[in-house]
């Protein structure tokens, strides 16, 4: 989690709002500190929604629907687009913005795949923000585009708490991780419209609960489809590209 970039104290007060409590409780002893960190974070809060909400605003202007997908690393997020560029080709006109820390692997993959895509480097950061998302507005980002799908840096806490903008926010679960995760991390599975669990032709090789999986899911979110599939045997991709095109059916006249 980063240090003071905002996204902790964003998490925190979302998780305190689950559970019902004070968002900010008194600790006398740190009133010397904690009033200056506030600021901050707020501020960078407060400058990222400003943000965020003119890249909304371009997006829908254009017809634009933009899905921020968000997961630890290693859940198959590289591969699932991989998947959906050869799945969509010729059907709609999408790109894929890339984030990672470091390196281009993943935007090399997609494009291989066929993908017009561009890779985002955050450098130290955990997460990409909206202002990475704007300056690629009207460049890359195309007005003509139907689809772009923003690939953030894996991890559930920090990109969650940063709005890009976007038309919805995907949560990756995959069956190698444990099914609490949606418990412990409750930000990113609460906000999300659509939760898709993948590899899940790995479920009889592994000592994983679909059913405990899904409690945990239900306990933060009781609205969220949940989409089971394996990109790699290509079990419930259907479903997915189904999602894609229906969806998109209806954002453009």
């Amino acid at each position: 989690m980063c240090r003071d970039c905002g996204c902790e104290e964003a998490s925190r007060e979302h998780e305190l709002w689950l559970k019902g409590r004070p968002l900010r409780p008194a600790h006398p002893e740190n009133i010397p500190m904690l009033p200056r960190r506030i600021l901050m974070e707020r501020a960078v809060l407060a400058k990222n929604d400003q943000l965020a909400a003119e890249n909304r605003r371009w997006f829908e202007t254009n017809k634009m629907r933009v899905l921020n997908l968000i997961s630890s690393p290693g859940s198959g997020k590289t591969l699932l687009l991989e998947k959906t560029v050869q799945q969509l080709a010729g059907k709609m006109k999408m790109a894929v913005l890339a984030g990672d820390q470091s390196q281009d692997y993943d935007a090399q993959r997609l494009k291989r795949a066929g993908a017009e895509v561009l890779q985002l480097n955050t450098g130290n950061s955990c997460h990409l923000d909206a202002g990475m998302i704007q300056k690629q507005l009207g460049s890359f980002v195309r007005p003509d585009l139907d689809l772009l799908v923003i690939e953030n840096v894996g991890n559930l806490v920090c990109p969650a708490a940063f709005d890009l903008g976007e038309s919805e926010k995907i949560a990756l679960l995959s069956t190698t991780e444990g099914e609490d995760k949606p418990s412990k991390y409750p930000l990113l599975f609460h906000e999300a419209s659509l939760i898709v669990l993948t590899k899940i032709d790995l479920i009889p090789h592994l000592d994983w609960s679909l059913e405990l999986c899904e409690k945990h899911i239900r306990k933060v979110n009781v609205r969220a489809p949940i989409l089971k599939l394996s990109a790699r045997t290509g079990e419930g991709l259907g479903a997915w590209i189904d999602f894609l095109l229906t969806r998109q059916a209806s954002a453009r006249p």
